[in-house]
């Protein structure tokens, strides 16, 4: 099969982690812009992606950009894709999508128009009336913004933070995607150790488990594309054992999580034994008052910020003892997540860095301690 152009979506601040394994994975004709990088691939880029990607939200192939002023723009530009590439005569091809900043602002007109202007584009080529689609499904995704449409053809089905491991959450998880993110940005290493003394869910614990030991994020999941008549399913195999042999099972790696919530503590340690890297974890029922610095660790933590101003006060006093215990230098680093202004005032401590991230619809900042 010829080149095929791809497109990750991922965290707006995590465009350079993003960049950085693609090309480790062996991505070519990189076109990074805010919040999505491009590159081309061929079919085993499709599955290593899917399997290897840490930071990327999905896997997507680019079917064409638009100018799409009018519905009649947007029923050409979708029709002149070559959709017969990936979808077959049986195959399901819902459409989804969003409109920012456009003429056309209606995403329900949208849909239909893109979904009348993908059957009459199938029609032509398969000769045939009626789609049944019955068979896998090929989701059509749309972006329409400031009047310009990028369609895609969605290769991952469930989002690829959705690793297989947490079934179960804490009130305030942090994502998979963004928490690989700034473990990278923390530069774990093989024989990196980590702590975090509000671990919640264990997210940031079994990421960075995943980070040292080398394990590819989507070895417990499927994706959409799997199924696809379309693709030759021996590479998804060869792919997945690819990534199995590449496992450094020998390296130093331990993670140490701590909470004040029992709950919590039985949640993460599930979520370690899900995600297979219990041996590398151990987490302890411990409030912050009680943290005691380990030797050499690399602090990553997602503190409580609140939302009503009892809480958020309840938030600086506790960013205060977090600033008392954790004492951050150039051998026991430390990464905080926090969406609060004036976190650093509270923490008693100006960064060393920042890096502006968003955790859902909310703008944080990483600080960054390190010196």
């Amino acid at each position: 099969m010829k080149e095929i152009r791809l497109c990750c979506p991922c965290h707006f601040g995590l465009e350079s982690v993003l960049k950085f394994e693609l090309g480790r994975i062996g991505a070519e004709n990189i076109t990074v812009s805010d919040g999505k990088i491009s590159f081309s691939g061929n079919e085993d880029m499709i599955a290593r992606a899917n399997y290897r990607l840490a930071s990327a939200e999905r896997v997507l192939i680019e079917l064409g950009t638009f100018r799409a002023e009018t519905f009649e723009q947007l029923f050409q530009g979708v029709r002149a894709a070559e959709l017969e590439r990936f979808i077959g005569r049986h195959d399901a091809f819902p459409v989804k999508g969003h409109c920012l900043d456009s003429k056309l602002h209606s995403v329900p007109d949208c849909q239909r128009i893109i979904k009348k202007a993908a059957v009459e584009r199938l029609k032509s080529r398969y000769g045939i009336s009626w789609f049944e689609e019955t068979g896998a499904v090929h989701q059509l995704q749309f972006v329409l913004r400031k009047d310009i449409c990028s369609l895609y053809l969605d290769t991952s089905g469930a989002g690829l933070h959705k690793r297989g491991y947490r079934q179960n959450s804490n009130d305030a998880p942090i994502k998979e995607t963004l928490a690989a993110g700034i473990i990278d940005l923390a530069r774990v290493r093989a024989d990196t150790l980590v702590a975090d003394p509000m671990c919640g869910s264990g997210t940031f614990l079994i990421e960075a488990a995943y980070k040292a030991m080398n394990i590819a994020p989507g070895l417990r999941r499927h994706f959409a594309a799997e199924s696809w008549e379309q693709l030759d399913r021996a590479i998804w195999k060869r792919e997945k054992e690819q990534a199995l042999d590449e496992v450094r099972r020998d390296c130093g790696f331990k993670g140490y999580g701590f909470d004040i919530d029992p709950e919590a503590v039985m949640l993460s340690t599930d979520n370690a034994k899900k995600a297979g890297v219990i041996s590398r974890i151990e987490v302890t029922r411990r409030g912050i008052a009680q943290f005691e610095r380990i030797k050499g660790a690399t602090v990553i933590v997602n503190p409580p910020y609140g939302e009503r101003m009892l809480e958020i006060r309840e938030a600086e006093e506790l960013y205060r003892e977090m600033g008392e215990r954790l004492c951050p230098s150039k051998e026991e680093p430390c990464f905080i997540i926090s969406p609060h202004e004036e976190f650093e005032k509270f923490f008693g401590r100006k960064a060393d860095k920042k890096r502006k991230l968003y955790n859902g619809m909310i703008k944080c900042e990483l600080f960054m301690y390190f010196k």
